[in-house]
Parts: C-alpha cells; structure tokens; sequence
C-alpha cells in the first residue's frame, strides 16, 4: 500500500477510532480520513449509561484516544462532518456539505440509532433518549430535578438508567410489553434475576404492556396512558427500545443490506473496497455458523482489526465470541456466546442465585452455547472454552463448585 492512497472510515465512534488505529498498527502508511458527525473526538459509549451517568466518572475517561494521537499518527479527524452518499463506481464519497472525497478503501463504521416512541406526545419537554454524551449530560441534569420517571423498555439501557435513577432517588416505574425484563435476551430463567434485582431497590415493573400516550397538556411531560388504560404520572420519560442500525449510506449505495450491513466474516461487503465494523455490521460468525448482528462495546474494540487487515488485502476473519457487560447497582456480569430466545433447552445454575454470585450456562443438546458470569470474576476464559470446545458437558459436575471449571466437563 503506497502513501498516496486514502481509506476513509465514516464513523468516528468507538470502531472508527479502532480503524484508524488498526490501519496504522498494520503498516498503512496513507492517507486517513476519519468523519464524524459529533463535535466530540471518538468517545466510548457504555459509560453514558454507566460511570459517567452515575457520576463516578468523568468523561474524559471516555474518549478513545489523547487528542494529540489523531495529529501524532497523521489522521485526518473531521468532526461534524457527515457523508450522504457513495459513489462506488468513481470509489467517491459525498459530504453533507456538497463537498466530495475520494477514496481506495472505505470502513463503514456508522453505529446505530435509538429507535423513537411513535405515539402522542412523544416530541414533549421531557422525553429522553441515550446515545450520545449529550443525551447523558441530560439525562444526569433531570435525575437532579424530579421524583418519578418511567423507562419504556426493560433492554440493557432501559435497566441501567432505572439503576442510575434510583441511586439519585428518584422512583422509576419501568413499562415493558415482554413478561420480564431481557426476556428476548436471556430467557425466562435468568431474566427473573434482574426483575428481583430491581424490585428489591423499588423499581416498579408494567408488564405485557405499552405506552399509548406520553402526557404533556402543556408540552412538559406529567405522564403517561398504557394501553391497558393506566395512567401514571411522572415528570420524565426515558425511550429506549432499542436500536436500528444506520444503513442509510449503505442502501443508497447498493450494498447487500439486512439488520444491517451484510458482510463476510473478514467484514467485507459485496464491494470489494468497501468493509463495515461495529454496530452496523451483520457478519457471518464462523464458530456460530450464522449472520449476527451485535450492539455491544466488544465489536466495536475488536472488529475494526479484521477490518483493517481487509482493508489491506488480508485474510483474517473475525471469530470473537460476542461479549457484554452490565453494572447495575451492587450486581456486576459478563456474558459470552450467542443464544436465541429458542436457542437452548436449559439453563444451569453454578452458585447461589439469591446472593447474585453466580454463574449462568445456556445448554444446547448438552453444549454449553452461553454463559454469564454474576459477581464472580476471572472466569471469562473458562467460559469461552467451555463454549468453543463444543464438547457434551456433564451436568452435575457443572453445577458442583467443588469441581473447577478448567477440569470437569467433557463426559
């Protein structure tokens, strides 16, 4: 690669920042053109919903990057800048503001965007959301300010907000059309567990239902109707209900688009100087022998390495089994794999689940395909091992702590 040419990443987020970063480790000695449409350098987001929002942070902790790296390792770091269209023929990129960039490369790094509440009300004084700092800045200044907030959604976001809440005082009353909270996530066994765990600090839960309207009678939010008729008053309402991908870019551009970004698993689209990372990509796991699309801290770290390499006219594939984590009050997990909602037929308990110190495994046909780790630490590694061996496990010596992870299992 010949210091003349230029990869550009549209997206100067957690995978865009980690695209530059890879393109540079890798011997790319070129042109790099970082565009994002936020006025902050390229930030992490998990401490908008966690430290930061909690106030055990301060946001400098979030970024990326020193700012000197994007000057010191020559990338070309343009903030509020955004793309509106690509011209894959002429390898060309158009900004917002009518201007063209050329590019050899491309790295589609464009996240996604929290979905909107489509009912009355939903543009009032008062209605929050969580994707950027900005909306983390709000969110942290109306907790200061009033005594009831509903949460529509019972997601990742939806639970760490309500924690964050009721660690400021403040009640919160959690609607949710699902039965339980993460029910579509991790299955009725271990979704009781974060139910307790929010009953048990005050929160109040509204299941099997749905906003209807969100009350402002003089455009400040006073409350919301549900569909079953109730009306609860409170003084905010955060939306989080989820995310879709921004494919924008790619649709207008003819690339293979489904969940996201359809990609191979080096992260290549159908283009061949086209590849995509982090939350926009739907890429073909080769462990799970499926297309996923995974919205968590981990893709984004990690991704952009096989991106880069791609890029490059390299041949790595990204095999990473999927990672998350959450922080909810005095409750800390990791989880690892990939199970859907009837993806497994049991789950085992390694621990003491009222205590909240143990160990969920997700099991398919005998196979370990998931686990979580609840207030216990270290164990990450086992985990994954557990789960890529794809060996039958034993069930007894699993759920046994007397027996160590790293010896029991195969039978």
């Amino acid at each position: 690669m010949g210091d003349s040419e230029n990869f550009v990443i549209v997206g100067a987020g957690m995978a865009g920042a980690k695209g530059a970063e890879a393109l540079r480790n890798q011997g790319f000695d070129g042109r790099i053109t970082l565009l994002g449409d936020e006025s902050h350098r390229p930030y992490e987001r998990p401490p908008l919903s966690k430290e930061y929002l909690m106030g055990g942070a301060e946001f400098d902790s979030a970024y990326v990057h020193p700012e000197s790296w994007y000057a010191d390792n020559d990338v070309d770091l343009r903030l509020n800048t955004s793309a509106r269209h690509v011209d894959r023929a002429l390898r060309r990129l158009e900004l917002a503001d009518g201007t063209h960039l050329d590019f050899d490369k491309l790295l589609l790094a464009t996240g996604a965007h929290p979905r909107s509440l489509p009912v009355p009300g939903h543009d009032a004084d008062g209605v929050l959301q969580l994707r950027r700092v900005g909306d983390s800045d709000r969110i942290k200044q109306t907790l200061s300010g009033i005594e009831h907030l509903v949460v529509v959604g019972a997601g990742w976001i939806g639970l760490e907000v309500a924690a964050a809440a009721r660690e400021a005082g403040v009640a919160v009353t959690v609607v949710e059309t699902a039965e339980l909270p993460l029910l579509r996530v991790l299955g009725r066994e271990v979704a009781e567990v974060f139910a307790a765990l929010h009953r048990d600090r005050g929160v109040a839960f509204r299941f099997t239902t749905a906003v209807d309207e969100i009350l402002a009678p003089s455009g400040k939010v006073t409350g919301v109707r549900l569909t079953d008729g109730l009306e609860i008053e409170a003084q905010a309402v955060l939306v989080a209900v989820g995310a879709d991908p921004d494919v924008q870019l790619a649709t207008e551009a003819k690339l293979r688009v489904d969940n996201g970004v359809l990609v191979d698993a080096t992260l290549r689209t159908g283009d061949p100087n086209i590849v995509a990372a982090g939350d926009v990509a739907n890429a073909f796991h080769p462990l799970l022998g499926k297309q996923i699309r995974v919205e968590h801290w981990a893709n984004a770290l990690n991704q952009p390495a096989v991106a880069a390499s791609s890029m490059l006219g390299g041949d790595r594939t990204y095999s990473e089994l999927p990672y998350f984590f959450t922080d909810q009050y005095d409750l800390g997990m990791e989880y690892l794999g990939h199970v859907d909602p009837d993806g497994y037929d049991e789950v085992l308990f390694r621990g003491d689940v009222e205590a909240r110190e143990f160990i969920a495994f997700w099991l398919s046909e005998g196979r370990v395909v998931a686990g979580m780790n609840v207030n216990i630490w270290d164990v990450g590694e086992q985990i994954k091992t557990l789960i890529t061996s794809a060996t039958t496990v034993d069930r007894q010596a699993l759920e046994d702590l007397s027996v160590p992870l790293n010896e029991h299992i195969a039978r």
